[in-house]
This record gives structure tokens, sequence and C-alpha cells, in this order.
């Protein structure tokens, strides 16, 4: 006997997960200025940029539920926070310009890495003396974009599903002894694509797009500022949708494209399209907004047919929010005097690229044997939305999915501050890989912020 088929009634429903609550969305464009600093690989010979390759975007989603507390996710074309003072500069001046407290907003980096540098601190250097108007300027966005959302914000759903991409692949290559950043096609990768689809009244207004892949198409041979991939899949959804669509990051650490580290822009162009179609493919698979398909009846034909159909659906209420830290440990970590005098020989460039992510990356985060790794969850509806400032690996979205399978969970990395560092595995500990002597954690941080991160879902879930 067919165990499903005999659980099966008439009157039963496919059930769409949903966040049923007020919606705004509203968009700014925060495409940096030619001549800006937007040197972020090592081996880069200039420093200034000299166009855009597509417009970057600020794009801001409101959500009131049924606390009616308002939350603001800023999705945000952007490379990364080098410097706690910036993040907390930006963040701060939007905070206030909103009215929220701080577990109200969550402003997440798409992390390209063809974008302007985020450091007020480079100012001194060719272009960065644009980069303090440009922080100002990002701000004055989130605010106008954020208070456009709330204001607008209407009774709306956001109906979640997923669909499978298979851009992102892992990036852990062993040659010759040596852990390299790059395709390994011996390994597999984390290929889920997490959606929101947002409506009012039975018309779409925006979608959420949430998926793991480090935009690192682009490298240092464009000297055009770009979104990377996002921009060409933002591209084909808007076109079809006919509304707005908001790209955040997934939890990418290992992850990146196969075909990277060009100046060829039409490869991220092509990547974009092969994740804006998966995102496509995913929502025509939904019912229409507001709707679930139901198992009507029977009608004979030459088989007997079961009959589905779509029907009004409810539910999707309930909301609740926190922010919170994990205690993580710190590795015994070398002075930069030391990494210095370890990286002597590599070329001058790529030296001080290093030793300046360093310094950076210790600034304002680290105060003692261990840190506080600040974690941002909302329950929404039906859904969970985790957002941190590292750059974990994909195991942290996997871990969740696996624990909560009827939840539909979005987890970002570079998601608000302080803690921009990575949260390799141990097995990228193990074989000495870039992420693992890059960041200042140990072994096991990794597994402590999942094991918070658990903990905050089931709370939300459970209250």
């Amino acid at each position: 006997m067919n165990d499903t088929a005999s659980a099966t009634r008439i009157g039963d429903r496919i059930r769409v997960p949903r966040t049923r609550a007020r919606i705004g969305v509203a968009r700014r464009d925060i495409t940096p200025p030619t001549g800006i600093r937007a040197k972020n690989w090592g081996p880069a010979d200039w420093e200034r940029s000299e166009g855009a390759h597509r417009p970057f975007e600020l794009t801001a989603l409101a959500v009131i539920a049924s606390d009616d507390r308002p939350r603001v996710l800023l999705a945000v074309d952007g490379t990364w926070w080098r410097r706690v003072a910036d993040e907390q500069g930006v963040r701060g001046a939007i905070l206030s310009g909103l009215g929220l407290e701080p577990d109200q907003l969550m402003l997440s980096l798409s992390h390209t890495h063809a974008g302007a540098v985020l450091c007020a601190a480079d100012a001194h250097l060719p272009g960065g003396e644009l980069i303090p108007g440009y922080l100002e300027a990002l701000a004055a966005a989130g605010v106008a974009a954020g208070r456009e959302a709330l204001d607008g914000a209407v009774p709306g759903l956001i109906e979640w599903t997923t669909g499978t991409c298979t851009l992102a692949a892992d990036r852990e290559l062993d040659v010759d002894g040596r852990a390299l950043v790059g395709y390994n096609p011996a390994a597999t990768a984390d290929d889920t694509v997490t959606i929101g689809r947002l409506s009012v009244d039975g018309a779409v207004r925006g979608t959420l797009v949430n998926y793991a892949c480090h935009p690192t198409t682009l490298a240092w041979q464009s000297r055009e500022v770009s979104p990377d991939y996002v921009g060409a899949m933002r591209e084909i959804v808007e076109a079809a949708t006919g509304s707005p669509c908001l790209f955040v990051q997934g939890a990418s650490g290992e992850l990146a494209p196969r075909e990277q580290y060009t100046g060829d822009v039409e490869v991220a162009d092509r990547h974009g399209r092969s994740l804006g179609h998966a995102v496509l493919a995913a929502l025509d698979a939904l019912p229409v907004p507001g709707a679930e398909l139901t198992l009507e009846g029977v009608v004979e034909s030459g088989a007997p047919l079961a009959i589905w159909a779509g029907h009004a659906a409810s539910g999707g209420e309930g909301a609740g929010g926190s922010v919170s830290s994990v205690d993580l440990p710190l590795r015994d970590l070398p002075t930069l005097d030391e990494l210095a005098e370890e990286w002597k020989d590599i070329d001058p460039r790529s030296r001080e690229e290093r030793l300046g992510r360093a310094r950076n990356l210790r600034d304002g985060y680290i105060d003692g044997p261990t840190v506080q790794h600040p974690v941002w969850a909302w329950r929404l509806g039906d859904a969970v939305i985790v957002g941190h400032p590292g750059e974990a690996y994909s195991r942290l979205q996997t871990t969740l999915r696996a624990r909560f399978p009827e939840t539909p969970i979005v987890v970002m990395n570079l998601t608000n501050g302080p803690g921009f560092v990575y949260l390799p595995t141990r097995d990228a500990f193990d074989r000495g890989a870039y992420q693992a002597w890059q960041t200042p954690l140990a072994p096991g941080a990794l597994e402590l912020l999942e094991e918070h991160a658990v903990s905050l879902v089931s709370a939300l879930l459970a209250g």
C-alpha cells in the first residue's frame, strides 16, 4: 500500500508557507561615483574605478507583522565592511533616521568584489577621498528607502518557496599540497535558493532572493564597479515580475562560481541569468498569490483523475525577533609584524592588501580572549530570517534547514556588525585553507554559531 496516497483525503491542501503582514518596498540607486577607490584585489595595478558595469541598488523591505513592530531589511549592493567604525556609522545613522531599535534593522551586503571600498580610513589613498561622502550617501539612501517602505506598507503576503541553482560551487581546491581558493570539481555545493514572493491584493510587489555564492566573477582585470552576477539576476526577475527584486547573500564562505577571477562582464551576466531563471522557475511553480492547491475531488475519465485547484489560504501570522551574541573563541593570533615577516616574499601590493585586512578585522571586534559575535533573528509568520556579520560556511544554512525542515529559513552572511570574519569548518582549518588562516576565530566557532542560531530559531517558533 502507498502510505502517502492512503493518507491523502478530499479537501487536503498543499501548504504554502507565508508571512501575513503589512509590507512595503522602496529602492534607491547607490552606484558609486566614477573615480572612487575600488581596489579589492591584491594583484590590481589600478586603484580608481573607471565606470560602472551595472547600477548598484539599495532596496528596503519593511515588514510590520502581528506584533505591530516594524522591521526593515536593507538589501545593499556592496563589498564588505573593513572597519567597525564605518559599519556602525552607516547603520547608526539609518537607525536614528528611521527611529528604530538595533533589533529592528538588518543591513545585508551582497558582497560583490567589484565595488567601492567601504573604508573611510583609506581616504588618503587614490580614490579614497570619495569614500566618506559615499558612506554618507549610503546612509541617506537607507533612511530614504526605509522611510518610504515603512510609510507605504500595506496588508500583504510573503509566500515562501525554494529552488535550485548550480551556479555556486565549492572553492576549496588542493593542488600539489597547497590549499587554493578556486573551483574544486570533486566536491559538492549547497544549491538551494530561498525565495519570498511579496504580493498585495493578488498582485506581485517584489521578490526576495537568498542564495549563497561569492560574487567573485569579476576581479582585478575589470576597472568598472559592478554588482557582479546580482545585477543580471535582478534584471531577469524584475522583467518577468514587474516588481523589485532584493538579493541577500547566504552562508557562502566556501562557495563561489566555477568560472571566476575574470574581467569579462559577460561572464558575470551569464551567471546572473542562471540564477535569475532558477528564481523564475521556482516562482512559476507556486499557485497564484494567496492560494493553496486543494484536492477538490475526483473526475472519472479513462482513469480516475485527482483534481487539485487553487483556493484562498489563511495563516502566516506570528512574529518575534531578537539580537543576541554568541561567545566565540579566538586562536593564537600572530602580531602584525609577524604577519609582515611571514608574507615578506609575496608581491608588495598583495602583502599590503593582506596586512590591511588583518589590521581592520581586529579593530573594534577583538577585546579579550574571546569575542561576542552578534546574531539577528526574526520570525515573520511561517518563516525565520537569521543574519550575522561574518562569512560562515554553508554548513550554517544546511544545518538550520535540516533542523527545521518545515520552516523557510533565510540565512544571511555580511549583515550588520561587528565581526567581518570567516567561520570555517574544522576541515578547512586542518587543510590550511585561506579562510582558516585569515580568520581570528579558533576551530569550533562555526559549530558554536550553529548551536546559537538553532536555539534562537527554536525559541522564536515556540513563542
